[in-house]
């Protein structure tokens, strides 16, 4: 009898084991959504304060929509349905704000051309011979 019992006990091991990794999975999903949902609020704000919304709105748009749905699913307690659309907003946060990022960089480069362009006008004007 005692054998059969301890075959019973490793018989169950695995299937214990499977199921304590499970339930420590659903505890823990919770605190990754939450925080992939403020990392991603903290992206479309931050492509917000970069002036997304004007050079780059449709994706600023989708970002904004997809940390509602983050934050719904959030509180529907969908952890895992939150933290794919808290990523989803993220990566278009990003994409926003690298738009606008490189939209002020183009226009302080033209900024520089037409400021280089303004001195060699200006130098070819001081050196031109004077005629009287």
């Amino acid at each position: 009898m005692k054998q059969s019992g301890n075959h019973y006990a490793y018989r169950m091991a695995p299937v214990l084991a499977l199921l304590l990794g499970a339930l420590a999975g659903c505890a823990s999903q919770k605190t990754p959504a939450t925080a992939d949902v403020a990392v991603s609020r903290a992206a479309v704000d931050a492509a917000a304060n970069a002036g997304a919304a004007e050079v780059a709105p449709a994706e600023m748009q989708s970002a904004r929509d997809k940390l509602m749905r983050a934050s719904q699913a959030l509180a529907a307690r969908d952890y895992q349905a939150a933290a794919d659309w808290a990523n989803q907003a993220e990566a278009d946060a990003r994409l926003a704000q690298s738009k606008a990022s490189s939209a002020k960089a183009t226009q302080a480069a033209e900024e520089v051309q037409r400021s280089i362009q303004a001195l060699r006008d200006e130098l070819s004007r001081s050196s031109a011979p004077v005629t009287r």
